[in-house]
């Protein structure tokens, strides 16, 4: 059974940092493209960054470029996804997503497309103070 479980959200102050960890199980974690998602209340889904596995390369949007950094650690089934320099309007529900076997340049191409994504995780709450 394919899983995703993110931790690592909380309360922490404008300016401030915090690393979300995506970890994952059920699957060979050597063929992906997973990416990070956020629902602020009231507003839709938004893509904030995929990484892919085939060549590493990852994307983000605007909103976070320059502030926020995906990584994986392969041999630990992780994804991290570290927020530096964070706003009040960072405040969301983030939530990690998989795509199982993805095609050639899957981040680029389909990244910030919920529908293109196999599973989700359950997600966990940022919340950044003005």
């Amino acid at each position: 059974e394919v899983q995703l479980v993110e931790s690592g959200g909380g309360l922490v102050q404008a300016g401030g940092s915090l690393r979300l960890s995506c970890a994952a199980s059920g699957f060979t974690f050597d063929d992906y493209g997973i990416g990070w998602f956020r629902q602020a209340p009231g507003k839709e889904h938004e893509g904030v960054g995929c990484i892919s596995s085939s060549d590493g390369t990852t994307y983000y949007a605007d909103s976070v470029k320059g502030r926020f950094t995906i990584s994986s650690d392969d041999a630990k089934n992780m994804v991290y996804l570290q927020m530096n320099n964070l706003k009040p309007e960072d405040t969301a529900v983030y939530y990690c997503g998989t795509r199982m076997g993805p095609p050639e340049y899957f981040c680029q191409a389909y990244g910030y497309e919920r529908s293109e994504y196999d599973y989700w995780g359950q997600g966990t709450q940022v919340t950044v103070s003005s």
